[in-house]
């Protein structure tokens, strides 16, 4: 499997066909190795091999995608440590007991605690993905190489 640097315009919908977002997406480097249990592999999946001029349409699982709605992913969150001026459906970035940002979004707001949502807003939905392709080629070296750089940087902090 070849690795590609794709321009492509990407229409993304929901399964009954509503438009989510579109977006135009410049120079991304198609993966050469896909884990399954990453985000959106389906979508890098279906991107593979693409030819300057295609259009595919790839339909996605939720499993696929951003995943399973996780109630899980629900807590609550100490009022005070958050801003009192916060309001519902508003996004916070939260350091884990980890170290790592994670982003919730505001579910409700109750006297002591305030419930968030750490699930991505499409989890949960299966998803189309419209994609015409208006550039590919095959990877440089040195792209492949800057792009394993960058992935080994950002699991590093």
């Amino acid at each position: 499997m070849s690795i590609q640097v794709i321009s492509f315009k990407c229409v993304l919908k929901n399964k009954i066909g509503t438009i989510i977002s579109s977006t135009f997406n410049r120079d991304v480097l198609t993966a050469g190795q896909i884990d399954p249990s990453t985000m959106l592999s389906g979508l890098t999946k279906g991107l593979q091999n693409l030819v300057k001029g295609e259009k595919r349409s790839i339909s996605l699982l939720a499993e696929e995608a951003y995943g399973l709605y996780d109630p899980k992913k629900v807590v609550f969150f100490p009022r005070k440590k958050l801003p009192p001026n916060i309001k519902k459906n508003e996004t916070v970035t939260i350091l884990s007991k980890s170290g790592f940002p994670r982003v919730y979004r505001v579910l409700e707001l109750h006297s002591d605690f305030i419930s968030l949502d750490g699930n991505h807003p499409l989890a949960g939905q299966d998803l189309v993905f419209e994609i015409e392709a208006l550039e590919a080629r095959e990877a440089t070296t040195q792209e492949i190489n800057e792009s394993l750089n960058m992935v080994s940087v950002q699991i590093l902090h």
